[in-house]
């Protein structure tokens, strides 16, 4: 087996550990890298903005800094992350047919830089990470390494992707409604959505969706999640707010027994979306794993979670920022968006934006804090996690999460499955962990996901890494993978 397929079935971790002992160097961890995007991304079309020659001329800096990560291959999400002097398209035409490259890094890219990770390029998105796909009419589809022809799940599809084949060990990712979580499900990884206000977005901007998204990132392992956080995270001076601050490293809480705790979990939708067997059948395992691990398992969650007008809040939300985001791009290039610019969802969103008074944005946000509220109390009442299917239902097909002229919004309410157990917690602000402890009859990653109490990453973390001990999956990989 050549060095790049052996590197491919090693953690972010484990590849700094060669480095650290001096038996790699960053360039040789580079190079093999480099090797898998070229023999796998013609498959995938994940890695939609390669940018291997400079990642080869990084890797030999003397200077490269000497963070906990320091030589290994990552892959940035083409929103959000900005790299300076890179593309970014964030899935629109708009910005593709400009050529439109970052001016700036942001407070993440440079914390991601001061860790030691060395960037191989952009991945895909779907277009203003609105839906849970990679696909868009921009870059076209990104395949699943699990089952090419279908949707990696969104909207950090193309960095699952790329983590699910063995060309890097972790990749950026963001979360406004599951779009760490969702892939993560659809592409056998591990998804954290850290808490609102964990990491930043500075400088260009306090928050992204009013609060609901957040940027982290997709992983092998859940002791990458966790170290990686502890090099992300913190508040930057000028954040509109912050995450409460950890007890310690979250790095040394994947290695503590979490003790004996008290977990609710759902096995069925609460807003009556049919759910799919595997997606059962993988929780309920899941929960019957916590339940051998010495917790108490019963089927509880917030009530909360079954307020219908939680969706419409959402996507008055979802609506305001597309309409201000396309305005925004307006603004940085020059001219006003059209609809040839943007995906017909996309347009009919930011057209809904115009019809939204700033008293019903008002009203909106004061739901959203107070259904924050209303969910936290559930764990104050004595639980310590949510255990829930990621997903309703497995990947689909491409073409299934696409709309039309005729039919803009038919990808949006089609996305409803994907979304339901992980946009909650958006509007919440809690952390989330999707684990990859399932494979259907058909061959296709179905996650399970732990939620938290606000600010708790630590418990979670802890009972993930608990639970990856006793379920390994780092042997299981897909047919398109590295050697």
């Amino acid at each position: 087996m050549s060095l790049a397929n052996e590197l491919a079935r090693l953690d972010a971790t484990a590849q700094a550990a060669l480095v650290e002992s001096g038996e790699a160097t960053p360039l040789e961890l580079v190079e093999a890298a480099c090797a898998r995007v070229e023999a796998l991304n013609p498959q995938l079309n994940a890695l939609i903005h390669p940018a291997l020659e400079r990642a080869v001329d990084t890797a030999k800096r003397s200077d490269l800094p000497a963070g906990p990560f320091r030589g290994v291959p990552f892959v940035m999400k083409d929103i959000g992350g900005d790299e300076a002097g890179a593309p970014y398209h964030a899935g629109m035409r708009m910005l593709k047919n400009a050529d439109y490259v970052a001016p700036t890094d942001s407070y993440f890219t440079e914390r991601l830089d001061a860790a030691g990770l060395v960037s191989l390029g952009r991945a895909a998105t779907s277009e203003l990470a609105i839906l849970p796909a990679g696909s868009t009419l921009a870059h076209g589809n990104v395949h699943n390494p699990w089952k090419l022809g279908y949707e990696t799940g969104g909207s950090s599809g193309g960095a699952g992707a790329v983590v699910a084949a063995g060309i890097v060990p972790m990749a950026h990712g963001s979360d406004g409604g599951g779009s760490i979580r969702i892939p993560a499900a659809h592409c056998g990884v591990v998804g954290l959505k850290p808490s609102r206000g964990r990491c930043s977005f500075g400088p260009a901007l306090g928050e992204r969706w009013s609060g609901l998204s957040c940027e982290f990132a997709l992983t092998r392992t859940v002791r990458d999640s966790a170290a990686l956080l502890d090099c992300v995270s913190g508040r930057v001076p000028g954040d509109p707010y912050s995450a409460p601050p950890p007890s310690g490293p979250f790095a040394d809480a994947v290695t503590r027994p979490p003790g004996r705790l008290r977990i609710g979990f759902m096995n069925d939708t609460p807003r009556e979306i049919e759910i799919h067997p595997e997606c059962v059948r993988a929780v309920e395992q899941t929960a019957k794993l916590l339940e051998d691990l010495g917790h108490d398992v019963e089927l509880a969650h917030p009530p909360a979670l079954e307020e219908q007008e939680i969706v419409a809040h959402y996507v008055t939300v979802v609506a305001a920022n597309v309409g201000r985001a396309l305005a925004s791009w307006g603004e940085k290039l020059g001219r006003d968006a059209v609809p040839e610019d943007v995906e017909p969802l996309t347009w009919n969103l930011a057209q809904q934006a115009q019809g939204i008074t700033a008293p019903q944005f008002l009203a909106t946000l004061e739901y959203v804090h107070g259904f924050g509220r209303r969910v936290s109390q559930w764990w104050e009442g004595g639980f310590d996690l949510l255990l829930t299917p990621t997903t309703a239902q497995p990947p689909p097909p491409h073409g299934v999460l696409m709309s039309s002229e005729k039919e803009p919004l038919k990808a949006y309410f089609l996305a409803a499955p994907y979304g339901v157990f992980t946009l909650p917690h958006n509007i919440s602000g809690q952390p989330g962990i999707s684990l990859p402890l399932h494979v259907s009859e058909d061959g296709l990653p179905i996650g399970s996901q732990l939620v938290g109490q606000i600010g708790d990453e630590e418990k979670l973390l802890a009972v993930a890494a608990q639970i990856e001990a006793a379920a390994p999956w780092s042997q299981r990989i897909p047919p398109v993978f590295a050697g």
